[in-house]
């Protein structure tokens, strides 16, 4: 059996980072060599020196909404409700807290410009709503909502551009997809000079991508849903570099899930768009992807999962150790990993 407990390990909490490295690329980057089972430890600003002309590197432009907002009911009840999927023009899938103040049928009010009725609960608990409002709703979001940090980082965070990445361009996502927080717009441009390709892709990270495995058996896991998009330009990039022999190296696991699922046997892409529910884990055969730039990922997580499909499951169980060892930060704002 594929078992959860199987990528577990320890990590004392004072390696959680609380607070983004500044400059973005002063993070530190763990450099990690399938071929040869070595390490290196650098600045994520050095990652230069392990990419070479031709590569193309393919990046998540999602945009971060201020997806977090707090709704009273006509009772003066506090319900807190996180943007998960946008279903319509006003219908959302939502996470709410606490549940039993958003039960069916139920209106609640954020605002005065902005208000929602429950319409629905879906079978893992989120509620599907309708929002109630005039004008653009992403203008009212940025009044009302604020950015939904991850639940182990307790500080606040004074600079609200620093849970995006510099390159985001499409409202959508519910969290941000860290691995290209670590980019400057010189680094971007240092690397292009290179004669690096970039090549952009979009999924909007909701819950499925951090939702805990609740269960022990990894084949009874079900991600949830995330929207994808894959254009032309993306596709020709990465077709042309699997033709040609050179590499296709994904920033962030959102990149990942996004070309995997598109991708056919051989690697190959086409323009397309829809939801992905894909899960990633030993013994994936990758397609399309040949290395990875990520952060480090919660244990017993999807993520530490695909990153072993990809490295090996003791080989990325004894790289972590080696990160907690060296004092490395973890999660969101930490630092930095490439796998070659």
């Amino acid at each position: 059996m594929l078992k959860k407990s199987d990528y577990y390990y320890d990590l004392p909490q004072e390696l959680i980072a609380q607070t983004p490295a500044e400059p973005r690329d002063a993070s530190r980057l763990l450099v990690y060599d399938r071929k040869t089972g070595k390490t290196e430890h650098r600045i994520f600003r050095d990652i230069k020196e392990y990419l070479r002309p031709g590569d193309v590197l393919v990046i998540n432009n999602t945009k971060v909404l201020p997806a977090r907002m707090f709704a009273y009911t006509k009772n003066g009840g506090k319900v807190e409700v996180l943007l998960l999927k946008r279903r319509d023009l006003a219908e959302w899938e939502v996470l709410v807290k606490p549940g039993k103040k958003a039960r069916v049928g139920a209106e609640l009010t954020i605002s005065e410009e902005l208000s929602l009725t429950v319409l629905d609960r879906t079978e893992t608990g989120e509620r599907i709503v309708r929002f109630h409002y005039d004008g653009v709703f992403e203008d009212i979001l940025s009044r009302v909502g604020t950015m939904p940090l991850p639940p182990y980082i307790h500080e606040k965070l004074e600079d609200q551009t620093r849970y995006q990445t510099v390159y985001c361009k499409t409202d959508g996502s519910a969290a941000a997809p860290t691995a290209g927080l670590h980019f400057t717009q010189q680094l971007l441009d240092e690397i292009r000079a290179m004669g690096v390709q970039v090549a952009e892709v979009l999924l909007h990270v909701g819950l499925g991508t951090f939702r805990p495995v609740q269960e022990e058996d990894l084949t009874h896991h079900v991600m949830h849903t995330e929207y994808y998009r894959v254009d032309e330009n993306a596709a020709e990039a990465v077709n042309a570099a699997k033709r040609e022999g050179r590499r296709v190296i994904a920033v962030g696991t959102t990149s990942v899930r996004t070309l995997e699922t598109v991708a056919d046997e051989h690697g190959f892409l086409r323009p397309c768009s829809g939801d992905t529910s894909i899960f990633i884990y030993p013994p994936y055969r990758f397609k399309c992807v040949d290395a990875l730039i990520t952060n480090f990922h919660l244990p017993e997580s999807t993520l530490i999962m695909l990153v072993s499909a990809l490295i090996g499951r003791e080989q990325c169980l004894s790289v972590y150790r080696e990160a907690v060892e060296r004092g490395y930060r973890f999660f969101s704002f930490g630092d930095a990993c490439l796998f070659l």
